[in-house]
């Protein structure tokens, strides 16, 4: 790699990240059903209908894969817990086994010298509540609170950070109004209520962790760069309504406690009655400020009804998953996001990574390609602290390959391969070069 430690300022935190649900194997420890298991378990919605049954089996190897986080280097491991692991029915009786669980992974993680950063919920909403609404019934925000309450009750003590949610859009949009990740639904009413009450909830949690005491304490957004697809006044407006969908509606909600006027277009006639009064709970303090980036997207006009736009293929070079590599959009977004929303408050890359098409051959995975991805984004991150944006540190996406959520175990993010037959772990080439840069 070309960049190392030393370039990048005194302090700042190398990662790597995960989520439960794609490596813990969610049929293990007692954990209760979540709206996932029923996803997958509906023909057509996951590719060969896989599932979290098993994952990485993180819940029993969690050692291992801690060791070998330890063993690149990095700083801090970034993980989530499960909702149902902790109370299966979402509500009600606790799971003990599940939170005797977290409290060995959280030891275990001090044990081996790194920072524990928590994310509260990565996508995996306990079936019982799902019944009930899930996101779109105001309720979950004490729900959400209540588990929150619970799980940190038991080892927030010992967190370096935490953030409520992961990437509101995937919790809001992509699954309620796209139908791609669970629920899987495709309505315009269940999406306005939940890209509100994700955000609700979010502020529920704020407000519950800091009654425990607890401090460094942040909200982690995903963002896609959008451009226009065509020199076009309506491709122009497109784009910059996608970007308002997709970025600036969690970021105004949490800092600026206001919706994007192009988005209330669309949305304000589903909205719950009196969701302007939320604000003071969104917006809930915060300390810090994570960014997920992975790509960009070109934007064109699109018929029918609103927000009547589609994306375009683009002409750069492309992950596994057919994502445009644009790592300039990553620089854009830490330095407008300073100087809209956030100011001098703390910014986290929270996840970077991409998924190549990693075959073990002879014991070894060879993927140049991922440490170049790496590499140009940490140079977009030098460059953005070279400007002046509070960056703080940076997690790649993701330590294991894994339950790829609808797309099932067959795109690999991980710096370290996993066998999903045998459950073997081999650390990629991209490992052993982010394990040097990070020593040196």
């Amino acid at each position: 790699m070309r960049n190392a430690r030393r370039d990048f300022p005194e302090g700042f935190l190398f990662g790597a990240a995960t989520s439960s649900y794609q490596i813990e194997g969610h049929a293990t420890g007692g954990a209760g059903r979540t709206h996932w298991d029923d996803f997958a378990a509906t023909p057509g919605n996951v590719v060969r209908g896989e599932n979290g049954d098993l994952a990485c089996d993180h819940y029993h190897r969690f050692g291992e894969d801690l060791d070998l986080v330890r063993d690149a280097g990095f700083d801090a491991y970034r993980f989530s817990t499960s909702w149902a692991r902790v109370l299966p029915e979402g509500r009600g009786p606790v799971n003990e086994a599940g939170l005797d669980y977290y409290d060995r992974l959280t030891d275990a993680m001090l044990e081996r010298g790194l920072k524990p950063c928590a994310t509260l919920y990565h996508w995996e909403l306990p079936s019982p509540l799902a019944d009930l609404g899930g996101w779109r019934n105001r309720d979950i925000a004490g729900w959400f609170a209540d588990f929150t309450e619970v799980v940190m009750g038991r080892i927030g003590d010992r967190m370096h950070s935490v953030a409520p949610i992961n990437e509101p859009w995937c919790v809001a949009w992509l699954s309620h109004f796209m139908g791609y990740h669970a629920p899987g639904l495709r309505d315009i009413r269940a999406t306005a209520r939940a890209m509100h009450h994700v955000l609700l909830a979010h502020g529920r949690a704020i407000e519950t962790m800091r009654g425990l005491g607890m401090s460094n304490l942040g909200g982690v957004f995903n963002m896609e760069w959008s451009d226009p697809a065509e020199d076009t006044a309506e491709s122009a407006e497109k784009a910059t309504l996608y970007d308002a969908i997709y970025n600036r509606w969690f970021l105004g909600g949490v800092f600026r406690g206001a919706y994007p006027d192009e988005v209330l277009a669309g949305l304000e006639p589903h909205l719950p009655t009196g969701w302007q009064d939320d604000f003071p709970t969104i917006g809930a303090k915060l300390d810090w400020c994570g960014i997920n980036y992975y790509t960009r997207k070109l934007i064109a006009p699109d018929p029918g009804p609103w927000p009547g736009l589609k994306e375009v293929e683009g002409p750069l070079p492309k992950t596994f998953m057919d994502w445009e590599i644009c790592p300039e959009g990553l620089y854009r977004f830490l330095t407008r996001t300073a100087r809209d929303y956030t100011g001098d408050l703390p910014l986290y890359v929270t996840e970077n990574g991409m998924a190549g098409q990693d075959d073990l051959r002879a014991g070894k995975v060879d993927d140049p390609h991922r440490t170049d991805y790496l590499d140009a984004h940490l140079d977009q991150v030098r460059r953005a602290i070279a400007e002046g944006a509070p960056v703080r540190g940076y997690f790649i996406w993701s330590l294991l390959d894994n339950y790829e959520w609808s797309l099932g175990y067959e795109k690999r993010f991980g710096l370290v391969h996993v066998d999903f037959d045998t459950l073997a772990r081999t650390p990629k080439a991209s490992y052993h070069e982010v394990a040097k840069a990070l020593k040196g």
